[in-house]
């Protein structure tokens, strides 16, 4: 048996690429409901709510309270 000769990868660039054959049947998960900001939306669904409740006590605490009622107390 002859000795395989040693792995060129230039070679397989030289090559023409066919198209994939798949690619027409996979479109469906990149686009309408499944684009990447619809599965990004739907990935933390209380985070906007918590977010604004967090920020609303901050301010209520910031300008409402007294120094020594701080939730921190020093």
């Amino acid at each position: 048996m002859p000795p395989r000769p040693p792995f060129n990868p230039q070679i397989l660039l030289k090559k023409p690429t066919r198209p994939d054959p798949w690619a027409r049947a996979e479109t469906w998960r990149y686009t309408g409901p499944f684009t990447r900001w619809n599965r990004f939306k739907g990935a933390f669904p209380g985070l906007g709510i918590a977010t604004v409740a967090f920020a609303a006590y901050c301010t209520w605490e910031a300008v409402f309270m007294k120094k020594d009622e701080h939730l921190g107390g020093t």
